[in-house]
């Protein structure tokens, strides 16, 4: 199962085109609601989440993914069961995608030192301690998986499917909906 998580202020593209292009290629994803079962975007759009927070286990994660946005990722970043369930994934060695502001909070925890990196390029201050590449869209460093912005959002939904279900898979669901 692949956990994405929805907290308000999210931004609306970093979010549905993983878990469009995910269902598309056959991997079980759910939103997750992590104040509530809707949240809004952070241009006030309300999607109804497939789950809350609590609902969430560790047991059959494959994946966590989180979605940038303002404030949707401060939102994040202030709840300390986020941060623990982040820690905790990675501890476990689960892997992890996050794009946009959300790679800061895996610089802040440690999680992106000495790795390959990129986020919004105003948060870049943050990723001191990471490998970060400047002008990549997408940067894949083993089991974590960073996007930049909302622009890259499709590139990020096909590196995970990548990552997930392997080269072709990700190849076949470009020719379905056209993506060159």
């Amino acid at each position: 199962m692949v956990y994405l998580l929805l907290e308000n202020g999210f931004e609306m593209c970093e979010a549905l085109a993983p878990v469009d292009i995910l269902r598309r290629g056959g991997v079980d994803v759910a939103t997750v609601g992590v104040s509530a079962k809707t949240i809004s975007s952070s241009h006030g759009v309300p999607v109804v989440a497939d789950k809350v927070f609590s609902d969430i286990s560790l047991s059959d994660m494959e994946m966590l993914i989180i979605p940038g946005g303002q404030p949707g990722v401060d939102n994040l970043w202030e709840n300390d069961a986020v941060k623990a369930l982040v820690r905790e994934v990675y501890d476990k060695g689960i892997k992890i995608s996050a794009i946009c502001a959300a790679p800061i909070i895996l610089a802040r925890l440690g999680i992106l030192d000495g790795r390959k990196g990129v986020c919004y390029p105003s948060c870049s201050p943050e990723l001191v301690n990471a490998d970060f590449r400047s002008g990549l869209g997408v940067a894949n460093d083993r089991d974590i998986i960073t996007g930049r912005a909302a622009g890259d959002a499709y590139d990020f939904a096909f590196e995970i499917l990548t990552a997930l279900r392997g080269a072709d898979e990700a190849e076949k669901i470009k020719g379905a909906i056209c993506y060159e």
